[in-house]
């Protein structure tokens, strides 16, 4: 997320070794895969410490991108959202802050695609789905406005020809100059109150990016306060309108994306367990969440939401409070695998330098980025709540 000194960092690229990136009619589920392995355990675990503080990988996403790897859960390369989710685990795997990029690009390309807009399904689309270009989502705050748990901040007013948009966005991931998001602005008619909300594709270098305060990891993330002043949206950069329909259609793959980030920071940290079974076992075999049972349990779950990838556009409620419990299992399962490896290492992962430290910082990302853990239970409350008769609440008979 970067800061003004991690912007520093992000000036020189990470080099990454030439390859041939295979076109999109042979994006196997097997060449994906394979292609997305070989740069994890590459290029993306050797520049993983300078992600987490403030490189930013776009030679590493470009290279993702041609290898399938930010497209194939689009409906145009065969809505493989569990192969998405499986490539975004080998990724994070590795480096987690590159994961949360993935899902960031990968969700934007949603946008694009399910928008239905033919300005933002052409050529635009085409580059974002093979990493050619890059963008981000800023529906932190409005997934959170969606759910009553605070306002939205953005809004728009309607123009000849389309919408004046004002307010600013705390935090925005997977921008800067020359890229985009997805954002959404409440409309504001006749009271000052708000009519209804829309999306639409914003583009960054008419917007002003402000440097965010410093985090404690995720440096590498490109995450900037986004400020905009008069923002004219037109026709071409609508995405939905109104949005609410648009969110409802997506919110269950949205959700589910993420869910590769956190397998692959709870694989992480199994490896690290597992790298010091031989020499610390007899020691190891006293504390809790030992490698066999994190490991069980990753494949359960993993399993649980590859199912779940194979529908993501249901949208019944029964299955949206299944993503959204698969969603925060994931979270925390991260939250205790990471914390075990750090115990399992012992000094050598309490280093700043270590792998262990730095997935400790991540899981604790995955477990607040939007919808958090507490904004999951939310909403699995409510979609749960009994929904009494009338004549029942109201204290009357059958």
């Amino acid at each position: 997320m970067s800061s003004a000194p991690a912007l520093r960092l992000a000036d020189a690229p990470i080099a990454v070794a030439p390859h041939s990136a295979p076109a999109a009619s042979e994006w196997t589920d097997e060449t994906v895969l394979a292609g997305t392995t070989v740069i994890a355990d590459g290029p993306l675990s050797a520049a993983a410490a300078q992600i987490d503080h403030g490189a930013y990988p776009l030679d590493i996403m470009a290279g993702l991108g041609g290898a399938g790897a930010l497209g194939v859960h689009l409906d145009r390369h065969g809505t493989r959202v569990g192969l998405s989710i499986a490539a975004m685990q080998a990724a994070s795997r590795a480096c987690g802050a590159t994961g949360f990029l993935m899902w960031c690009q990968n969700v934007c390309g949603l946008y694009l695609e399910q928008s239905g807009n033919p300005a933002l399904t052409g050529a635009i689309f085409d580059d974002h789905a093979a990493g050619r270009t890059f963008g981000g989502t800023a529906l932190s705050n409005p997934m959170k406005a969606f759910a009553g748990i605070e306002p939205i901040l953005l809004r728009a007013r309607r123009v000849p020809g389309g919408y004046r948009v004002n307010g600013m966005l705390p935090w925005v991931s997977h921008i800067g100059p020359g890229q985009y998001c997805g954002a959404i602005a409440g409309v504001v008619g006749a009271g000052d109150t708000i009519s209804h909300e829309i999306m639409f594709l914003l583009r960054c270098d008419r917007a002003e990016l402000r440097p965010c305060p410093q985090f404690s990891g995720m440096e590498g993330t490109s995450t900037w306060g986004l400020r905009l002043d008069e923002y004219f949206v037109c026709q071409d950069e609508l995405i939905a309108d109104p949005a609410r329909p648009f969110i409802g259609r997506i919110r269950a793959a949205f959700i589910l994306l993420q869910c590769g980030m956190g397998l692959g920071v709870a694989q992480g940290s199994l490896d690290s367990m597992n790298a010091v079974e031989e020499t610390l076992g007899h020691v190891n075999q006293f504390l809790d969440d030992r490698p066999g049972q994190i490991a069980a349990e990753l494949a359960e779950l993993r399993a649980r939401i590859l199912t779940l990838a194979e529908s993501p556009y249901d949208g019944s409620n029964d299955y949206l409070i299944d993503v959204l419990d698969a969603r925060a299992q994931t979270s925390e399962l991260a939250l205790r695998a990471s914390q075990s490896a750090l115990l399992h290492q012992g000094a050598r992962g309490y280093l700043m330098s270590a792998a262990p430290q730095r997935r400790i910082r991540e899981a604790h990302f995955v477990a607040i980025v939007t919808p958090a853990i507490k904004h999951l239970r939310w909403e699995m409350a409510r979609l749960s709540r009994e929904i009494l008769p009338a004549d029942t609440r109201e204290g009357g008979r059958a």
